[in-house]
């Protein structure tokens, strides 16, 4: 089970408590958009093996959505930040680094 805190109202909880929202960290396109560029949005999402970027929502605590780092075999939580952030933190990504070497999050960006 992932245990996950909230960076908005800083409550720690079991991922019951809390609502999976998908890949962080995507380009949204919508109307104007061209068919591929909506396809792409809508369908394409990455599946890796290893360190994953989510978004997830406090359901039953403040409501605010927010981002987490885990790793998709361990389910190790390396972090979680406020969903408005365009990247991971600098902290987070040297933490992530420190624990996966060869790791880089310029593979994500």
């Amino acid at each position: 089970m992932l245990i996950l805190t909230c960076p908005c109202c800083g409550q720690t909880g079991e991922e019951t408590e809390f609502h999976a929202g998908g890949e962080a960290h995507l380009k949204r396109y919508g109307p104007g958009s061209s068919d591929i560029e909506f396809e792409g949005y809508m369908f394409m999402r990455e599946n890796p093996k290893g360190v994953h970027f989510e978004r997830w929502r406090h359901v039953y605590g403040c409501g605010k959505w927010f981002h987490a780092a885990r790793c998709t075999m361990t389910l190790e939580v390396f972090g979680t930040y406020p969903a408005q952030t365009l990247s991971p933190p600098q902290e987070l990504r040297d933490k992530i680094s420190e624990k996966r070497p060869g790791w880089s999050w310029r593979d994500f960006a």
